[in-house]
């Protein structure tokens, strides 16, 4: 079976010292494997108190974010390039070695037109000096596509498969594809096709609901995901992504105007339920 984790944003609205232990207490007596801890402020990060959570809750934790708008790669590669250390910074402190999301443009940035092809050049250009850190640093990279509402750069598997191609052209093996269900849900044709298209380079999973709430009350085709990973072999993690608290400033980047369909309690333990069993139907190695 995969490792199972949840977003800190199931139980929290905001990561603080106080709220993100609490989320970490969540995690571990829910029966998850990690946490997926919101990196959004470095600098407030307490790496010393999450490390010592972490290790009396037994679990292990991966780091998310999104650029700050100041960040958004293709306008300020270095700017970006700088947000990135730091944030890796924080992770060795607390001993993770996944980072993943957004991590080439602020989300909700939009231009009103289509990438150029420098756009995407920048972006490649700095995640390859950004790769070249993290490899240094025992770190994974997660690149995450999101729908058309929230980005402009990267909306489907394929768009973002062809980033991280690119990349390990260049000779950087420690990127790969962050796939995202709700994100699919708007922009694929279908679930299960661009799932085994991407076989290839992806490696980490937000299952999310086509509302955010309970995960298989919404419109989300959840037996073509689960087949699609079985037959496309995938074996990294499915990371349960519903918002039951939100921070303001991601609620504004996403739209997320009203409260989930169950409290936190529910879709947690609802959620975790519904993906083991998923990934048991499917035979997920």
């Amino acid at each position: 079976m995969p490792k199972f984790g949840a977003h800190a944003f199931l139980w929290i609205g905001d990561w603080t010292t106080e709220t993100g232990n609490h989320a970490i207490e969540q995690a571990e007596r829910t029966g998850f494997d990690f946490i997926e801890i919101p990196l959004l402020k470095p600098e407030q990060f307490d790496a010393a108190s999450h490390k010592k959570a972490l290790h009396g809750a037994g679990i292990e934790a991966t780091a998310s974010l999104v650029l700050p708008k100041d960040a958004h790669m293709p306008a300020a590669p270095q700017k970006a390039r700088r947000f990135l250390s730091d944030a890796m910074d924080k992770m060795e402190e607390i001993g993770s070695t996944y980072l993943c999301g957004c991590i080439a443009y602020s989300l909700g940035t939009l231009t009103g037109k289509a990438p150029t092809p420098q756009e995407r050049q920048t972006v490649i250009e700095t995640l390859a000096e950004v790769a070249e850190d993290a490899r240094r640093r025992g770190i994974m990279l997660g690149l995450e596509v999101c729908n058309r509402y929230e980005t402009y750069l990267y909306n489907t598997l394929e768009d973002g498969q062809a980033a991280v191609k690119a990349l390990r052209a260049l000779g950087y093996d420690n990127l790969e594809l962050h796939g995202d269900t709700y994100h699919m849900n708007i922009e694929e044709e279908g679930f299960y096709k661009p799932i085994v298209a991407c076989a290839e380079t992806l490696g980490y999973m937000h299952m999310s609901e086509s509302h955010r709430g309970l995960v298989g009350t919404g419109t989300v085709n959840w037996d073509q995901i689960f087949r699609g990973l079985a037959d496309a072999k995938y074996r990294g993690p499915l990371v349960l992504e519903s918002f039951a608290a939100i921070n303001p400033d991601l609620a504004a980047a996403t739209c997320l105007w009203r409260p989930p369909n169950q409290p936190p309690g529910v879709l947690a333990t609802e959620g975790l339920r519904f993906l083991r069993e998923g990934a048991a139907r499917a035979g997920l190695a």
